[in-house]
């Protein structure tokens, strides 16, 4: 395997990841008491997804039931379809100002500033353009350039205030929110949390394609995440190390369909034109010690493209990324030179590596 370290920087390619463990079988909202005492898994469906815990130690069956409440506790707030959560009743509100609670006010106040340091490529308001395209329902269609250039007119995260003193949030007419983007990465950070206070430091959390690490396995060694093949989801382009981190992927195909023209538009939208982002990125994953940060910015940079992600990964840091190209490039920041190893096809191919400096070499 070439390694190369490059400071010129081409269109690229997005990856997805998902845990390369074994789990034995169980239907949803199960609980798994696994031979030795000390392991227990619970499988159960939320936020429209699938997902499997898996915890260790002797507190670990609490700190799981303790983890999914959390869980249900998010979705009860941020769903945009549940006509009994806090977003629903905003996005169907008979009054521009509401008022609403302290969770939804310091989530709405992190994804302004993910927003303003993204420049606008995380954007929560970007719901009604996604309705459009028949992403929310599959009802998958073409909306024409007039209806999208209409409904751009009411998204814009600059368009919205907060008031953190009344806890009150100000939308124009029109607009609505959803934090499908970040939602599932708060989730994540907010179960290890609780099974941390139930004592638990070892367990690995799988949250429909994301991926939340608590410590590492008992035996102390490195969680082993496999990054899917963009272009064969059944198989593997590489294995990933980690301790304590999330691990969350955005990739073109994901969710997708094929128009009557022959092209291919896929979920992940641009908010500035309200169209599929298409800036030469087919997939990206980011690793982090915060769940919601790697949720948002795994769909920012896939908008922003290679250049630009590289851009701000220079620029703020703290986070590691996984990037695919158009032509099937591979490049991975420095931080994951021996925690990545590729896999199948992408096993011979040249792996190109960011450094944060200006200086050219082989790495």
């Amino acid at each position: 395997m070439k390694r190369k370290k490059t400071t010129i920087f081409k269109r690229t390619i997005t990856i997805t990841i998902f845990i390369i463990i074994v789990f034995f079988a169980a239907g949803c909202n199960k609980s798994i008491y696994i031979s030795d005492d000390t392991r227990y898994k619970k499988d159960f469906f939320a936020m429209d997804t699938y997902m499997e815990f898996t915890a260790y130690g002797k507190n670990a069956e609490e700190g799981l039931e303790k983890a999914i409440e959390r869980v249900e506790e998010i979705e009860k707030i941020f769903s945009v379809t549940n006509k009994d959560s806090e977003v629903y009743a905003v996005n169907h509100r008979t009054e521009n100002t509401v008022q609403i609670s302290q969770r939804l006010m310091d989530m709405l106040e992190y994804t302004f500033k993910i927003s303003q340091t993204t420049e606008g490529t995380f954007d929560i308001s970007i719901y009604p353009v996604l309705c459009a395209w028949g992403f929310t329902t599959s009802d998958y269609q073409i909306p024409s350039q007039q209806e999208i250039t209409d409904l751009l007119k009411n998204t814009g995260y600059d368009k919205m205030q907060i008031d953190s003193t009344k806890n009150e949030l100000t939308l124009q007419e029109g607009m609505e929110i959803d934090f499908g983007g970040i939602a599932k990465g708060y989730s994540g950070d907010e179960a290890i949390q609780a099974l941390k206070e139930c004592g638990v430091d070892s367990a690995i959390l799988s949250l429909g394609g994301n991926i939340q690490a608590l410590g590492s396995k008992p035996d102390g060694s490195a969680w082993n995440i496999a990054v899917k093949n963009p272009d064969n989801t059944e198989s593997y382009m590489g294995i990933l190390q980690v301790r304590d981190k999330a691990v969350v992927t955005s990739g073109g195909y994901e969710r997708f369909f094929e128009g009557n023209d022959g092209e291919i538009y896929w979920h992940i939208l641009n908010p500035a034109t309200g169209y599929p982002a298409k800036q030469g990125l087919i997939s990206v994953t980011i690793i982090g010690k915060s769940g919601r940060e790697c949720d948002a910015l795994s769909t920012a940079l896939f908008v922003k493209g290679l250049d630009g992600a590289i851009e701000y990964w220079k620029k703020y840091g703290g986070f590691e990324a996984i990037f695919v190209t158009e032509e099937r490039e591979l490049y991975i920041t420095e931080g994951l030179s021996n925690a990545f190893t590729p896999e199948g096809e992408y096993k011979e191919k040249e792996v190109k590596i960011i450094f944060a400096d200006k200086s050219d070499g082989n790495g």
